[in-house]
């Protein structure tokens, strides 16, 4: 699978009931603990301050990760997503193969 740097930004529209926000997220979490098991959400952020996440995410393409992965999150019409595509950079040490 890919990888993909993804930045989200929600916003509850005007109008909506407290309940159906509180709805959403409490399924949103559950959401996103199965996209983790299924290995598509590797590590998700908060900017210190902000209304927004940074995340790594994971899909076999760009289409895949926004139909079949963001698209499944019950946040999703009221999301923004910044995607940028990653690439293993040869001085990552998470990868171990970066020289000493």
């Amino acid at each position: 699978m890919r990888e993909f740097l993804v930045r989200i930004t929600t916003t509850v529209p005007e109008g909506t009931a407290p309940q159906e926000a509180d709805r959403r997220r409490a399924a949103e979490a559950v959401r996103a603990r199965e996209l983790a098991a299924a290995g598509h959400l590797a590590r998700l952020w908060r900017p210190v301050g902000e209304l927004r996440s940074v995340g790594v995410w994971r899909a076999a393409d760009e289409e895949e990760l926004r139909a079949k992965v963001l698209g499944t999150l019950p946040l999703a019409p009221w999301m923004t997503f910044e995607i940028t595509p990653l690439e293993p950079h040869p001085n990552d040490p998470g990868d171990g193969s970066a020289a000493p």
